[in-house]
């Protein structure tokens, strides 16, 4: 007789930041290429007691170099999906907040292959997730309500 176990579903909780800066009179975004492949916001795993935006704003640091920027107050939207890791089946909710980079540059973190600052179009045709995706056609909508 075979006992199968069904794997484990285990729950994880991200943070990150849609990162824009103003060039050359438009918005750009920065996308980094995960290991995957995956194009993506910086983003990654809350630590220990760290509120969403603390692990937003150490994330942003972290995978992207930048330093000077800052969050963008009144927008946070969460998107999830689910993966297999280690046996595990893994339901993983991303908290996405908005930063305004006061730096020109990004600097390619260990964890990516790739990064690249990207206007609205070429972002959007570039992120390879419908979840990141949605967000950032809400994220420009507000960026352009606020007029920031």
């Amino acid at each position: 007789m075979t006992i199968y176990s069904s794997p484990m579903t285990v729950e994880a909780t991200s943070a990150g930041a849609i990162l824009f800066r103003n060039t050359r009179g438009r918005r750009e975004y920065l996308l980094l290429k995960s290991r995957p492949g995956d194009w993506e916001f910086p983003k990654g795993g809350v630590e220990g007691n760290e509120e969403l935006q603390q692990t937003a704003i150490r994330e942003v640091t972290e995978e992207a170099g930048i330093e000077e920027f800052r969050l963008i107050d009144g927008f946070r939207q969460d998107y999830d999906y689910v993966f297999e890791a280690n046996g595990d089946r893994i339901h993983k909710t991303v908290h996405l907040f908005i930063a305004k980079s006061f730096e020109a540059s990004a600097e390619l973190s260990s964890e990516h292959r790739d990064l690249q600052w990207r206007d609205y179009e070429q972002a959007i045709n570039t992120i390879t997730q419908d979840g990141p995706r949605e967000i950032l056609r809400d994220a420009r909508g507000y960026l352009d309500e606020k007029d920031v």
